[in-house]
């Protein structure tokens, strides 16, 4: 349904210390905070930030038929700039009428195929990556704020556990690094702690804007573990978690990352 992420194993040495060294966790920064100087200027910058192609395409399906006979997103969602600002900075959520937890592509999806009758998208397709982009960006610099109680509780909680797991040959969890080795470098990139608020982002290594979820897969193929499929509930839990750990910083989308 999606492209496959290539990814890139940690070079030995860093592996080593992850392995010893106990995870720290100090205060979440945003991973711009961990960019070149040059790049976060570039992503402030709608005329230099590539992302911003993608926006403007999810602008336009917004406000287009899919089909002559179904509704455009904007019928529903007039001035989405005021009706949907904010929106982003509380997905991943639990869908109160299936109990799924859903990602702001899964509610997107899930207003194509019942409210439009249209079928799915499916990640990360241009259509979909466009439409995320738009509606994440109308919330850019408002505060996350997910919910992790009540019927979000065992999804954060299942999140919290796959981040802190070991996995694959490497025997590493994402703790390892994410905490124990923020600001050290990585194959010339700077590790940061994990938080996903400039998602959908152009990364540099693809050329392209990829989901959240893409990035995941790149991480699970580094340490040679399992690759889940997009969009599937290893994912979508760990998601919840990183939202959670990033509570208080503000939307970026479209990013820029390496």
């Amino acid at each position: 349904m999606g492209r496959a992420s290539r990814g890139r194993a940690p070079a030995a040495g860093l592996v080593l210390v992850a392995i010893l060294l106990a995870p720290v966790q100090a205060e979440i920064k945003s991973g711009t905070e961990f960019l070149s100087p040059e790049l976060q200027r570039q992503q402030a910058d709608e005329a230099r930030n590539p992302a911003f192609f993608w926006v403007e395409q999810g602008r336009e399906l917004f406000s287009r038929k899919p089909t002559p006979d179904a509704q455009a997103c904007i019928t529903c969602h007039a001035e989405p700039q005021q009706s949907l600002r904010g929106t982003a900075t509380r997905y991943p959520q639990v869908d109160a009428a299936s109990g799924r937890l859903l990602n702001l592509e899964g509610r997107i999806e899930q207003c194509r195929v019942e409210r439009q009758g249209q079928p799915p998208f499916g990640y990360e397709t241009p259509e979909l990556l466009s439409l995320t982009a738009y509606v994440a960006s109308l919330s850019r610099g408002l505060p996350l704020d997910v919910r992790t109680d009540g019927p979000a509780k065992p999804f954060y909680e299942a999140g919290k556990t796959l981040f802190e797991r070991r996995q694959g040959q490497l025997n590493l969890s994402c703790t390892q690094c994410h905490d124990g080795l923020v600001g050290q470098k990585l194959r010339g990139d700077t590790i940061s702690q994990g938080v996903g608020t400039a998602f959908p982002a152009y990364r540099l290594e693809w050329n392209d804007v990829g989901s959240l979820h893409r990035r995941l897969r790149a991480c699970s193929l580094g340490v040679r573990a399992t690759q889940f499929d997009y969009g599937a509930p290893e994912y979508l839990a760990l998601e919840l978690y990183l939202a959670a750990r990033a509570k208080g910083l503000p939307v970026e989308t479209p990013g820029i990352r390496r």
